[in-house]
């Protein structure tokens, strides 16, 4: 089956950018704190259901894995670029990296406790989110947790350069309620919303918390 042309595009570019993207990119302890509160809050709903371990699904190179793994939930980290999935095992070596699409996760259904999409499912055309969601739904254990955090927006990105280096990627921005709406179609039910207006960040932000129903 042939790669879709997005997908080729997204590994490509972060197995350029890859490098510098891990310099770059902030550390958990960086991010501002409502969104720090918001990351807090998901580990803590996960470990208190106890249905299974996280995936952090678009990982990088796995800082964010890893301070899940501080917050006391098993997280392992699943990302496009082969190159991303090295950086993140040398920096981590002790938790689990894997390479893998968003699009068809090699995980049994219902095999996960809580899912992690941060900054991570931009890149996917909008056309295409509702099947992502859809795995997501698929590989979440009935109550499992979804946090989905990026930027607010509602335009498409063709940026030729990220990171000091050419791409060929595109980015989508979406509104928030646009999001929740393509959630809650998948059988979602969103629980939580947060929308910081960009004072003192770079862009305005947003944090959708989610989970699937036990029952259908």
């Amino acid at each position: 089956m042939t790669e879709p042309s997005y997908l080729t595009a997204v590994r490509e570019s972060y197995d350029t950018v890859a490098a510098d993207y891990a310099q770059q990119v902030k550390s958990p302890a960086e991010l501002d704190p409502l969104t720090r509160a918001m990351l807090a809050a998901f580990a803590e709903l996960v470990r208190g259901d106890g249905l299974g371990p996280v995936a952090d699904i678009g990982c990088g190179p796995g800082k964010l894995t890893a301070y899940l793994n501080t917050l006391g939930v098993s997280a392992r980290g699943i990302d496009l670029s082969p190159k991303m999935i090295e950086l993140a095992r040398q920096a981590h070596p002790g938790l689990r990296f894997t390479v893998g699409s968003m699009t068809a996760l090699d995980l049994r259904d219902g095999e996960l406790g809580g899912i992690l999409a941060f900054y991570s499912t931009h890149h996917t055309p909008p056309e295409q989110l509702p099947g992502v969601f859809a795995e997501f739904h698929r590989t979440l254990a009935p109550g499992g947790r979804l946090l989905l955090g990026g930027a607010v927006g509602d335009e498409r990105l063709r940026p030729a350069r990220a990171y000091g280096h050419p791409v060929s990627y595109e980015s989508y921005r979406l509104p928030p309620h646009r999001l929740a709406g393509l959630l809650a179609e998948a059988g979602f039910v969103v629980t939580a919303r947060l929308e910081q207006e960009p004072v003192g960040l770079k862009r305005q932000h947003f944090c959708l918390l989610a989970h699937k129903p036990v029952q259908p």
